[in-house]
């Protein structure tokens, strides 16, 4: 997983909280990162239709209802996979089962916590997030 989903979140999180138009650089403020590396996960946002942009200096606006959002609506936008990895032990063309087949094994293995982790942010909504944050009174 790379953190793009995390930076998503909060900012999806601080658009919500503010409830007005906010540019890429005070979402970076906010976030702690750059302008460049918010616009780029911000305009996968836009795909999705959880945001909007007005263009220019002016920003993004959270055009949906927090507890209609979940985070795996958020992790489908940016294509995001939270268990995965690029080595493999073994060797697929030795003779022994172990050293060949460990590679298929253990990407079925990432896949299904994959699903596991996918499935549980269905669960919780930017709505929940801040509850989380801001408790029922705010």
């Amino acid at each position: 997983m790379n953190s793009d989903f995390v930076l998503a979140v909060h900012a999806l999180v601080f658009l919500n909280h503010k409830n007005e138009e906010l540019s890429s650089g005070v979402l970076a403020e906010n976030i702690c990162t750059n302008p460049v590396r918010v616009r780029r996960v911000m305009s996968r946002l836009c795909k999705a239709k959880m945001i909007e942009n007005s263009g220019g200096r002016s920003g993004y606006r959270f055009v949906q209802k927090p507890e209609k959002v979940n985070l795996r609506m958020v992790a489908d936008a940016l294509d995001a996979t939270f268990t995965s990895t690029n080595w493999h032990s073994g060797d697929p063309h030795m003779e022994c089962r172990v050293a060949s087949g460990m590679a298929g094994v253990a990407d079925g293995i990432y896949e299904q916590m994959d699903s596991l982790c996918k499935a549980y942010l269905e669960t919780v909504s930017i709505a929940d997030i801040d509850q989380k944050l801001f408790g029922q009174n705010e």
